[in-house]
C-alpha cells in the first residue's frame, strides 16, 4: 500500500487545470478561480486623503501644543478643498482629499473647537504625514491587484472593484459528478427497510464540492450491481471532469467499483496505508469509445462516513484545487499538546478526530470508529498520527484544523 504522501503525489501528478475561461460580472465571480492577472485601472486611493475626522494643518505652524488656527474651509468626503494657507486649518472628514499645502491631520479628539471665534486649538504637536493615506498606497494604476489562480472570496471582489474592474476572467467551474453505491442506502425522508441506513455521505460530499466552487451533479444512489455501476460511470463521464463515488471500493462480492472502472476505463491506485480510509481508488473513465474524446478522472471513496469525509479532505480536495488552477498546497498544521493517551498505535498513518480545549491542548473523541460521523461534527480538526507511533498525554502532535481543510 502507498503512504498518504505517495498517494497524494500520484493524484496530483495527473491533475491538470481546466483550460476554458469565462468572463463574468463581479458578483458572479464569487467562489470562482481567477484565470488572468488583474491590473488596477486607477491609483487606490486616487488622492491623498484623511484616515480620521479632524483638522488638516501645516505641521510647521504648530511647533508646540496649544496653537490656535483659523478654520478656513470645510472638506467632507467627495469634495475638493482649496490650497491651505499658513496659519489656517481645514475641517476635514474621513476619506476626504487632503488640501494642497497641508501635510498632517490632527484627529478631532486632540483639538478644541472655539465656535464663537471660528478657530480651533490644536492640543498636540502633529508629525508630518500623520493620519494621511497617500495616493496609490494600496494600488497604483497598472499594478497587479490579483494574480491568476486566486480563489475569489468577498475580499478579492472588493479589491477588484476598488481597482475599477466590472468583470473578471475566471476558469470555468470544475464539473464533478457524484454517485453512491449500496442497496442499504436510503435518502432522509424515505422509509428505512430492514438493515437500511440513511445516506449521510451524499450531503457531506456534495456540500464539500460546493464549498470548493465546483459544479456538482448528484447522480443519486446506484444499486449494488455491476451493470448499474457501469451505466452510472458512462453517464457521469460524458460531461464531467471528475467522478466521485462513495462505497463499493472494498473487496467484497457486492463491491463493483473496481471491475466497473476497469471495464469502462482504467484504475491506477487501490488502497492506501491510512486509517480511516484504506480503500481509495483512483483512475479514469472513457467519455466515449473514441479516444479523442478523452477521459473523466475517477476517485472512489470508502463508504464509511468518516473515511469518506477524511479521504475527501486529504486527497480529493487538493486534486480539485489543481484542476481549478489553484495551488494544491499542504494544509496548515500546528504542533499542539495532546491531552489524551493513544497507546494502540496502528501500522497505518492515522487521522484522529480531536477538539481544542480551554487549556490550549487537544481532547480526543472517545469513539474513533470510521462509522461515527459525530466525531467529525464534535471535533474541530485532525491529529496526523504517524504509523506505529503511540501518543501520550503531554506529547506535541501535528494538528490540522478542519478550517484549513475545508476553505
Amino acid at each position: 500500500m502507498l503512504t498518504a504522501q505517495q498517494a497524494l503525489d500520484h493524484l496530483l501528478s495527473h491533475a491538470q487545470a481546466v483550460g476554458e475561461i469565462e468572463k463574468v460580472a463581479m458578483q458572479a465571480a464569487l467562489g470562482r478561480v481567477l484565470a488572468e492577472n488583474v491590473n488596477s485601472l486607477v491609483d487606490v486611493p486616487p488622492l491623498d486623503n484623511t484616515a480620521m475626522d479632524g483638522y488638516a494643518v501645516r505641521s510647521a505652524d504648530i511647533a508646540t501644543p496649544g496653537k490656535s488656527l483659523k478654520i478656513a474651509q470645510r472638506i467632507p468626503a467627495g469634495s475638493m478643498g482649496t490650497p491651505l494657507e499658513s496659519g489656517t486649518a481645514a475641517r476635514i472628514f474621513t476619506g476626504a482629499p487632503v488640501p494642497p499645502g497641508a501635510d498632517a491631520v490632527v484627529m478631532q479628539e486632540d483639538c478644541t473647537l472655539e465656535s464663537e471665534s471660528g478657530q480651533v486649538t490644536i492640543n498636540t504637536a502633529p508629525i508630518a504625514g500623520q493620519w494621511i493615506r497617500r495616493r496609490g498606497e494600496d494600488l497604483t494604476a497598472g499594478k497587479t491587484a490579483l494574480t491568476a489562480g486566486t480563489f475569489l472570496r468577498p475580499q478579492e471582489l472588493g479589491v477588484a472593484a476598488s481597482a475599477g474592474l466590472t468583470h473578471l476572467s475566471v476558469k470555468r467551474r470544475v464539473k464533478v459528478a457524484a454517485f453512491f453505491t449500496g442497496d442499504e442506502l436510503a435518502l432522509p425522508g424515505e422509509s428505512l427497510k430492514p438493515g437500511g441506513i440513511y445516506n449521510s455521505n451524499r450531503d457531506t460530499l456534495l456540500a464539500c464540492l460546493k464549498s470548493l466552487g465546483c459544479d456538482a451533479t448528484d447522480l443519486g444512489i446506484v444499486p449494488d450491481r455491476l451493470d448499474a455501476t457501469r451505466d452510472a460511470l458512462r453517464k457521469a463521464s460524458k460531461d464531467h471532469d471528475l467522478i466521485i463515488t462513495s462505497g463499493g471500493v472494498s473487496v467484497g462480492e457486492e463491491d463493483h467499483i473496481k471491475p466497473a472502472v476497469t471495464a469502462e476505463g482504467r484504475l491506477d491506485l487501490w488502497q492506501i496505508a491510512i486509517k480511516p480510509g484504506k480503500p481509495l481508488a483512483f483512475g479514469a473513465v472513457r467519455k466515449s469509445d473514441d479516444p479523442k474524446d478523452g477521459e473523466a478522472w475517477f476517485i472512489g471513496l470508502p463508504g464509511n462516513p468518516v473515511s469518506s469525509f477524511v479521504t475527501f479532505l486529504l486527497f480529493v480536495r487538493p486534486f480539485i484545487l489543481k484542476l481549478q488552477g489553484r495551488e494544491a498546497k499542504l494544509p496548515q498544521f500546528y504542533f499542539i499538546r495532546a491531552d489524551f493517551d493513544w497507546l494502540k498505535a496502528d501500522r497505518r498513518n492515522e487521522f484522529l478526530r480531536v477538539k481544542l480545549n480551554s487549556n490550549g491542548g487537544l481532547d480526543l473523541f472517545p469513539n474513533q470508529s470510521s462509522g461515527v460521523l459525530t466525531s467529525a461534527s464534535w471535533g474541530d480538526g485532525l491529529v496526523d498520527c504517524p504509523p506505529n507511533q503511540p501518543i501520550k498525554a503531554g506529547d506535541l502532535v501535528k494538528y490540522i484544523p478542519f478550517d484549513a481543510l475545508l476553505k
